[in-house]
């Protein structure tokens, strides 16, 4: 449970820098709820990767960081690319959002399959 508790300090903090650098600037403050509804994302996904890690067997960084960038291809990246096809997102919104999946899968991926 340790590594799962890492990984979900990790994907908010992971987050937080993300989105302070390449997101909008915003000015205003972050309600409470949201960044109580953020953390419970953080620790689904932590948890999700955890089980994941785990029934494959999967315990060194190389495998986990192969895990973290298949499954960011096949979810976030098709996601976006149908975002920006099917929903007009524009490209430099989908690729600030899955830069940051991409960051969030590749070391949380490695936390919990190093660390459980």
């Amino acid at each position: 449970m340790l590594a799962v508790a890492a990984a979900t300090v990790a994907a908010f903090l992971i987050s937080t820098v993300w989105y302070s650098v390449f997101g909008a600037d915003s000015a205003e403050a972050t309600p409470l709820w949201k960044i109580g509804i953020e953390l419970l994302r953080c620790l689904t996904l932590a948890l999700v990767l955890a089980w994941l890690a785990s029934e494959a067997a999967i315990d060194d960084v190389g495998s986990g960081l192969v895990l973290g960038l298949v499954l960011w291809i096949g979810f976030p990246l098709v996601l976006w690319v149908g975002a920006m096809i099917w929903e007009r997102t524009p490209w430099r919104l989908a690729a600030v959002h899955g830069g940051d999946w991409l960051v969030k899968l590749l070391a949380l991926s490695a936390i919990v399959s190093v660390w459980s």
